[in-house]
C-alpha cells in the first residue's frame, strides 16, 4: 500500500496484513502512551497522524495540521515520520546515535525513518523525541523557521 483511503485509524489498520498490523499497532501503543498533550492522533496523509489540531494552530504554510509524527505501511517497507527530526538537529544526532549503538544502519530521508523489522529501529529512543517535543516547542521551532 502506498497510500491508504482510510478514513480512521481502526479502518486503516484492518486493511494491513497481519505482520504489519502487529508492527504499527505496537508502535502506535507506544506513542499513544507517550504523546504530549496538545496532540492528537488523526487519519492524515494516508497514515497514522500525530498533529497539533489546527485550532490550537490554524497558521500553517499549506492549511495542513503541524504532524510531530506519522507511522504508515509502504509498498516495501513500514515507516516512521518525525518532524522534529527535520527541523531540530539534535532530535536527528539523538537518532543517529541510537542506530549506531544498536550497529544498524539506518535507512532515513530527512523525517522518515524506513524499515521492515522492528528489531532494526531503536524504537524507545523514537518514542522518547516524540515524548520530548512539546506543542509549544514544536510551534517555536516552526514559526523559527517561517521567518528565515
Amino acid at each position: 500500500m502506498v497510500q491508504s483511503k482510510a478514513t480512521n485509524v481502526e479502518d486503516y489498520l484492518n486493511e494491513l496484513p497481519e505482520d504489519r498490523r502487529v508492527i504499527i499497532s505496537n508502535i502506535r501503543g507506544k506513542i499513544l502512551e507517550n504523546l504530549p498533550n496538545g496532540y492528537e492522533e488523526t487519519m492524515n496523509w494516508g497514515m497514522i497522524s500525530y498533529e497539533i489540531p489546527l485550532e490550537r494552530y490554524p497558521d500553517t504554510y499549506n492549511g495542513q495540521p503541524l504532524g510531530v509524527a506519522s507511522i504508515a505501511s509502504q509498498k516495501n517497507h513500514l515507516a516512521i515520520y518525525l518532524m522534529g527530526c527535520y527541523m531540530v538537529p539534535e532530535q536527528t544526532k539523538k537518532l543517529l546515535k541510537a542506530f549506531d549503538q544498536m550497529g544498524i544502519k539506518p535507512n532515513m530521508g530527512k523525517s522518515c525513518i524506513r524499515f521492515t523489522k522492528l528489531e532494526k529501529i531503536p524504537l524507545d529512543t523514537i518514542i522518547e523525541l516524540i515524548r520530548d517535543f512539546p506543542v509549544e516547542d514544536y510551534i517555536q521551532h516552526y514559526e523559527e523557521i517561517k521567518k528565515k
